[in-house]
């Protein structure tokens, strides 16, 4: 069967529906071969070939522009992910994903340095399926990708396993054999260019079967490993932002805060000088103090005596000391009192506020000598402005307390002259005495307790100076008269003999020697203060006589000699100290307890001699007895108490009660 030849035309016009149909290369060849099977003379033919070769070109030339249309596309697109780059780890899976899908490849992965551990590790992967290739780890130099970080330098095997151009070991061979990869291409992360680039990692792409990577596949993915090594540096570059700006933020925070408080100790100083060159108080200072720490405040003097507190730490104190002189301490005063002192020379010797007990203790200093000590309550989280804050309160504190005293002194000194004229000459001129009293705020008309003390000694010449200090902030006086001290002081609720103890424990510290004190009074008025201050004198005498000395007591706690002694007398007030108890006893039942006592010391303590003189039987006379002891306590019947009773029972009954 003959063909008839077709004109080449027809050919050459099919080769371009193909081109433009995008038709494979082998149908492109199929044009020549059916004009040879139409018949077309050799001439036809010829031009028909010419013309397949040339679609061919055109064919090859129009799929790599496709190719690096694609690529180019690829790369744009990742330039945009760097571009809005939020997060690092989406970016490199981004580009790792797109090396694998233009270059066609099974998998591909991306690998970064571990500087603390001297290798590299697995970053991101994309069609992997093994668990141990994706936690392969490969020192420098180790393998394809080890080669590739060492000299920055792309590789490429077609197959990896037999390729020994690599240092095989067996860790690499074990994933790369688990992942069952065979041709891989590796190309480095290169920060930089020339022989100053730094390698960060490198981007593989990877396949499972035998494979040449053309050189524009070695191209693509080293653009694609230029745009992972700009995300990373941008991410690292922009992490190093984020934490230089946090530490920026904390710098200026720091700063912020110290300027507060730098301007809240100028104004706190401030504060504080103001209101002592004002003429505040101990207990102003105090409050404000208080204010400024948001805590509570106590001042105490040198023993630890409280002179003032506000909030609800500091027992008792008070604007007048806290009662010092009048209602005295009990045993945990005494104890909390030497806590403080204590905690206070710590502070001396550390230079700052010390923490005790929940409490923060700043010691108040002239010099090296110790005025007493600032307490804080309530703020066991001071920090460190708030601590220089409460240390500077106590230097000013301190200075208030120096200019008090030296104006007490003062005062006192001229306050002494008017009570050495009183205790001289009280009715020279009585009027005159209280008028100059009151002209230096002291009224003498008012009732005063009376103390006269006395040490040996070296400390003789300390007693003056530590009596004005134990009287200081509690509107007292104090002078040296006829080789004693005398104190004139407000009762405070407290009698002459507490009074005296009191003031015998705080003068013998302040000194260091054993004081003894009498206590008198109270009384009112020049001659009446004058008459305490013998009495006083007179107790003085006795206590020493009995060896009480560094002790402190009234003439009315020494039983008979303060009837002996003292100038008024006070027998009947013996009387009812001594036989009280019996006498009311008596009244009120209408028993003989005083008669039968009176019988019992008569017969020289002889129970027979008693009931005979009583015409009672003897069991009476034990069990009246039985109820002396219960109402006059055990000791009744020892020498000193049986000597006080027998002197009130001849009182008594000389008085013809």
């Amino acid at each position: 069967m003959s063909h008839t030849p077709q004109s080449p035309a027809r050919h050459l016009r099919r080769l371009l529906e193909l081109l433009a149909a995008g038709a494979p290369a082998e149908e492109l060849g199929t044009v020549a071969a059916e004009a040879r099977r139409n018949g077309a003379t050799a001439e036809d033919l010829a031009e028909v070939e010419q013309a397949t070769e040339a679609a061919l070109r055109v064919h090859s030339t129009l799929r790599q522009h496709r190719r690096r249309e694609a690529e180019l596309t690829a790369l744009f697109d990742t330039a945009g992910d760097l571009a809005a780059l939020r997060d690092l780890d989406a970016v490199l899976r981004s580009i790792v994903r797109r090396a694998r899908m233009l270059l066609g490849t099974d998998t591909a992965y991306l690998t970064l340095p571990d500087e603390e551990a001297g290798d590299t590790f697995m970053r991101v992967t994309d069609g992997s399926v093994s668990e141990l290739f994706q936690n392969l780890r490969l020192q420098l130099g180790e393998g394809l990708g080890g080669l590739v970080a060492q000299t920055a330098r792309p590789y490429a095997t077609p197959d990896y396993r037999t390729d020994d151009r690599f240092l095989h070991t067996g860790s690499i061979d074990a994933g790369v054999l688990d992942e069952g990869l065979v041709a891989i291409l590796g190309v480095p992360l290169l920060l930089g260019s020339g022989s100053g680039g730094q390698v960060i990692g490198a981007l593989f792409a990877a396949d499972r079967t035998p494979r040449t990577f053309a050189p524009d596949e070695v191209a693509l993915l080293c653009s694609l490993a230029d745009h992972a090594a700009i995300a990373i540096d941008t991410a690292k570059a922009m992490a190093d932002a984020r934490i230089a700006l946090a530490e920026l933020a904390e710098a200026n925070a720091v700063i912020g805060e110290h300027s507060a408080a730098i301007q809240r100790a100028e104004e706190s100083h401030d504060r504080l000088t103001d209101l002592v060159l004002r003429g505040g108080d101990v207990s102003d200072v105090a409050d404000a103090v208080a204010g400024l720490l948001k805590g509570d405040v106590a001042v105490h003097d040198g023993s630890g005596r409280p002179l003032t507190a506000v909030g609800a730490h500091g027992g008792a104190a008070s604007g007048d000391a806290g009662g010092a002189h009048g209602g005295g301490e009990d045993g945990a005063g005494a104890a909390e009192a030497a806590d403080l002192v204590a905690a206070a020379k710590s502070s001396r010797a550390a230079a700052r506020a010390v923490f005790r007990d929940g409490r923060w203790v700043c010691a108040m200093l002239a010099g090296q000598e110790l005025l007493g000590c600032l307490v804080l309550y309530g703020r066991p989280d001071l920090d460190g402005p708030d601590q220089r804050l409460f240390e500077r309160s106590s230097v000013v504190t301190s200075l208030l307390l120096l200019l008090r005293r030296s104006v007490a002194e003062t005062e006192n000194r001229v306050r002494g002259d008017l009570i050495t004229d009183l205790l001289t000459a009280p009715d020279r001129d009585p009027a005159g005495l209280v008028a100059r009293g009151r002209r230096l705020g002291f009224d003498l008309d008012r009732p005063h307790i009376l103390l006269a003390a006395r040490t040996g000694g070296e400390a003789r010449d300390r007693l003056a100076d530590a009596a004005v200090q134990y009287l200081f902030g509690g509107g007292g006086v104090s002078a040296e008269h006829e080789g004693a001290v005398v104190l004139l002081l407000p009762p405070g609720g407290a009698g002459p003999g507490k009074a005296a103890r009191l003031a015998a424990g705080q003068l013998g510290q302040l000194v260091g020697s054993p004081v003894t004190v009498a206590g008198a009074g109270p009384a009112a008025g020049p001659r009446a203060i004058a008459e305490a201050h013998t009495e006083g004198v007179r107790c003085l005498r006795a206590l020493r006589v009995l060896g009480r000395a560094g002790q402190g007591a009234s003439v009315a706690e020494l039983g008979f000699l303060g009837v002996l002694l003292g100038d008024h007398h006070d027998v009947d007030g013996f009387v009812t100290t001594a036989l009280g108890p019996l006498l009311e006893y008596d009244a009120q039942r209408g028993t003989q307890l005083v008669r039968t006592l009176r019988a019992y010391f008569d017969c020289g303590g002889s129970l027979t001699r008693a009931k005979e003189d009583l015409h009672v039987h003897v069991n009476t006379v034990v069990q009246r007895l039985d109820r002396v002891q219960a109402l006059l306590g055990p000791d009744w019947n020892t020498p000193e108490q049986a000597l006080e009773l027998q002197l009130a029972l001849r009182l008594h009954l000389l008085s013809g009660a």
